[in-house]
């Protein structure tokens, strides 16, 4: 293409199809080429962070194999121009300094400036320049030096001075999921019972505290070990925690019952296969659940809904919601629980 699109089509090398092309998330392979068009923004990388589901198949994958893991992801990243899982179909999200804007860039950001972006890495054209060095392959959050070039539409957001800089990219990585719980309980289920699959993840605490702040009567937060449990009580979040396996849909749905159930709003906030029968059989007719995991799969959630014969509302978490960011740091500020479950899981 000889003129730039906002949504970042001018990047995509696939051939067209049926006349047109796909949008840069969909394609097979994009342009990383250093040269900018008038809208776009580059940014040189210092950290990416992988996100949970992809990180999860690579480990698993590789049997925890961390310079297995490290070879794929340069891999991936050298043969896609970006960085997309190709089982998950996920990828995640980076910090850098932004290195050039372009003289019609809208996104109002200055060279210099210290941003996490808020789109995918599936959908952004990416260089590593380092191969991983100071990556052991054995985290989500990956050490790298290289660019990435953000489009017109595109969205990042300047990190606060009062965060690490690991700290608030965690947060970034999945501020959709409590922006949108908020919205979902506060607009409908004010005053219900939530429950939170994985509810001792990332999203998952954070889930807990939007939907406290959302107006929530009764909290139910679910996580597959005792230990994480036990965290999970420390940090107050919910007014129950249960141990259970969200794979298995009977054993959920008593469970939760037991605690409490059935929910109001059931949010599913696991990075594994297989838990959208059990989330359907958690929730309350009428009730809504919010898929936020890249491992669902959407075909089994809707079809297992009208097996079930299940009068439930199912959203995707798309992963955006205006002013999402902010919100998120300022759960995280905030609420003492939620930030010792993220320090807790950044130090290990």
């Amino acid at each position: 293409m000889t003129t730039s699109d906002p949504t970042g089509l001018h990047r995509v090398l696939d051939e067209p199809v049926g006349g047109s092309l796909p949008l840069p998330q969909a394609a097979r392979r994009l342009d990383t080429r250093r040269t900018l068009w008038p809208d776009e923004v580059r940014i040189r990388v210092e950290r990416l962070n992988l996100d949970a589901a992809s990180f999860r198949q690579l480990e698993s994958a590789h049997d925890g194999d961390g310079d297995a893991v490290r070879r794929e992801v340069l891999d991936i990243v050298a043969d896609r121009g970006k960085m997309q899982n190709p089982v998950t179909g996920s990828g995640g999200m980076l910090v850098g300094v932004v290195e050039e804007v372009g003289p019609e860039s809208p996104l109002g950001l200055a060279v210099g400036d210290r941003v996490a972006t808020l789109v995918s890495l599936t959908l952004t054209p990416l260089v590593i320049e380092d191969g991983l060095a100071g990556w052991s392959g054995d985290s989500e959050q990956v050490p790298c030096d290289g660019y990435a070039i953000l489009f017109g539409r595109s969205i990042a957001a300047v990190l606060p001075d009062d965060l690490a800089p690991e700290l608030a990219l965690s947060v970034m990585d999945v501020c959709g999921a409590p922006a949108l719980t908020r919205r979902v309980v506060s607009e409908r289920y004010a005053d219900g019972v939530v429950a939170v699959i994985g509810g001792g993840g990332k999203s998952g605490s954070l889930s807990l505290a939007a939907a406290r702040d959302a107006g929530a009567r009764h909290l139910i937060g679910i996580v597959p070990t005792e230990a994480e449990a036990e965290r999970l009580r420390e940090a107050g979040l919910a007014d129950e925690v249960v141990v259970a396996d969200a794979r298995n849909p009977v054993a959920l749905r008593d469970a939760v019952a037991k605690a409490g159930g059935p929910a109001d709003v059931t949010v599913v906030c696991v990075d594994v296969p297989g838990c959208e029968g059990g989330a359907i059989l958690t929730t309350a007719d009428r009730g809504t659940v919010v898929f936020f995991s890249m491992a669902t799969s959407f075909s089994a959630a809707a079809l297992g809904a009208e097996g079930l014969a299940a009068d439930v509302t199912m959203l995707v978490g798309n992963g955006y919601v205006p002013g999402h960011a902010a919100y998120a740091l300022d759960l995280l500020r905030a609420n003492r629980g939620v930030r010792t479950l993220f320090e807790g899981r950044l130090a290990q």
